[in-house]
């Protein structure tokens, strides 16, 4: 990989917008980083300057993360990142958990084949074996250009300098710390009450990260934290072994890629189940002059509705991990199956979720994460989300080791037709197996326009992931919005079962939605859940970049 040339380090300049209210995002001529914190993106932004490339930025960036948004940033879990390079090579890497080699089909079912409330869910039993580690040290042995070390050390530094709570994560901490009391015990880190302006200082996670920068990737696989891992786990009931983290491996896929009319959309492929229900909500919508529809509108709203009814419904039955199961992409983005979706579709009434089954296909043979964007100098992208799953995980926490461990293994299929803890509706493609991949939501995404680089987006949000990415590329291509516009703008989400459409509380008028309910539609609206936290960058015509950083959240861009 090439380094930044120096006349760019030279002529340097600084933007940094913590977004709120605003329809235009920070403009940088030349890189931009858009995280959940500030203080990653700026970390990410100090390794570009420093010559480092996307990959680098993302590396430090991911570490960052771990130490200062604990309720999804991490080195406990998974994620899969996107990637385009300046030349117009892609792929992804997955770095998702799998199910220890001690899992079985049935192991959250009690006697009488009923799931059993939280194993899945919360405590060690919940734990997959983590990937995130495993997957920036895949990714610095194939494109990073910094040493791995300088890499790591700005998350080690701020996790002994400490960081200061914002009053979205006071609220946040206060909401979920009688769970994590319940799991974790009233001793541990997150049992204090913590206040906006206060500063958390994480000193045992800032020894674990030294050891992970001194030893490497068997830094934290093996010896002595891979040890102290297991006995944490074990102790706790959970079944993760030495050998499910000695074996532990990131996997380089080939990506998702589609056409929709003059873009080309890069995305996830399985065990994500983003890339292909993407490509089959865009394919659906094509025909469709929905960008001459009122923008949230009820056209709009109906025509996005029916697409996500029926992607949903094939997502639940098809995918799953690819390495355990076929999955017919081929067919999937067939535009003869993606016509034949939509033959029931009509204007003028809702069709009932009960009457849209998975389509039929001859085979031979599952809200709470983070996502981030970065662009560097050369023009190389990537689009990275990852996860500990529910807000802070399982809610385990290891003191000594100073992170919360996941709870991944609630995106299986746990009994085939019942809902995970995002609602989320699966089938026997995504049924437990050792050594499985979970299937996930997750849609890192980058775009080319007429062979350049366009966008690279995602966004948290479980379930939602994957409709808020579609709408964000709609706002943009379609309603013409720039990218924190396009970002910032109200959200709607059908996801086939529970048959209802959520709307964000704000953005929607009393009159499109008692129309949509006169053509049968059920509407969940009026409550303060938001959906999703894109985080993109955008190249304008120009060629420079727009970030759009979602007001939801404390998303912040930076670029120079």
């Amino acid at each position: 990989m090439k380094k930044t040339p120096l006349y760019i380090l030279l002529c340097i300049f600084f933007v940094s917008c913590k977004t709120k209210d605003i329809t235009t995002g920070p403009i940088a001529d030349h890189a931009m980083v858009v995280s959940a914190r500030e203080e990653a993106s700026r970390i990410g932004l100090e390794v570009l300057k420093k010559g480092g490339n996307a990959f680098d930025a993302m590396i430090a960036t991911k570490f960052a993360l771990a130490v200062c948004f604990p309720f999804a940033g991490n080195i406990g879990g998974g994620g899969f990142m996107v990637y385009r390079l300046y030349d117009g090579t892609s792929g992804t890497l997955d770095f998702r958990e799998k199910a220890p080699l001690a899992a079985t089909k049935q192991m959250y079912l009690d006697s009488l084949g009923n799931v059993i409330e939280g194993k899945s869910t919360t405590g060690a039993t919940a734990v997959g074996v983590p990937g995130s580690v495993a997957g920036m040290f895949a990714a610095h042995k194939k494109f990073g250009t910094l040493p791995m070390s300088s890499l790591i050390q700005p998350a080690i530094d701020l996790a002994k300098k400490g960081v200061v709570v914002t009053d979205k994560q006071a609220n946040s901490l206060q909401h979920y710390r009688d769970k994590i009391i319940e799991v974790s015990g009233d001793t541990i880190l997150f049992a204090q009450k913590f206040h906006a302006n206060d500063t958390i200082k994480y000193t045992a996670l800032a020894k674990t990260l030294e050891q992970i920068r001194d030893k490497g990737k068997a830094g934290f696989y093996q010896g002595e934290i891979a040890q102290k891992i297991v006995d944490f786990i074990t102790i706790n009931d959970g079944i993760i072994s030495l050998e499910d983290l000695e074996q532990y491996q990131a996997v380089w896929r080939d990506a998702v890629t589609f056409e929709y009319n003059d873009l080309k959309i890069i995305s996830m492929g399985p065990p994500s189940s983003g890339g292909i229900t993407l490509a089959q909500i865009m394919k659906m919508v094509a025909p469709y002059s929905i960008g001459n529809y009122s923008h949230n509108g009820i056209e709009h709203i109906q025509l996005l509705t029916e697409v996500e009814r029926r992607a949903y419904a094939d997502r639940a039955y098809f995918l799953g991990d690819p390495d355990f199961i076929y999955v017919p992409q081929q067919q999937l983005l067939s535009q003869e199956y993606i016509d034949n979706r939509m033959e029931s579709f009509s204007f003028d009434k809702a069709t009932s979720s009960s009457d849209v089954g998975h389509g039929a296909i001859e085979i031979l043979e599952h809200d709470q994460t983070t996502h981030f964007s970065i662009v560097d100098p050369m023009g190389n992208a990537i689009a990275v989300t990852t996860t500990i799953n529910g807000a802070y995980g399982s809610k385990l926490y290891s003191e000594e080791l100073g992170f919360f461990f996941n709870n991944e293994m609630d995106d299986f299929s746990i009994k085939p037709g019942t809902p995970n803890m995002f609602g989320l509706t699966g089938g026997q493609a995504n049924s437990i197996a050792p050594e499985k991949r979970m299937l996930s939501s997750m849609t890192p995404t980058i775009v080319e326009k007429n062979g350049a680089l366009s966008m690279t987006l995602g966004t948290p949000g479980g379930a939602t992931i994957i409709t808020s990415v579609a709408q964000t590329l709609l706002n943009v291509y379609e309603f013409k919005m720039g990218m924190q516009q396009a970002v910032d703008a109200p959200r709607f989400h059908h996801q086939w079962l529970p048959d209802e459409i959520l709307m964000e509380p704000n953005g929607f008028d009393s009159i499109t939605i008692q129309t949509l309910k006169n053509k049968g539609y059920h509407i969940k609206h009026g409550q303060s859940r938001i959906i999703g936290k894109v985080d993109g960058i955008y190249v304008l015509p120009n060629g420079q970049l727009e970030g759009g950083a979602d007001h939801r959240g404390d998303d912040t861009a930076v670029g120079f």
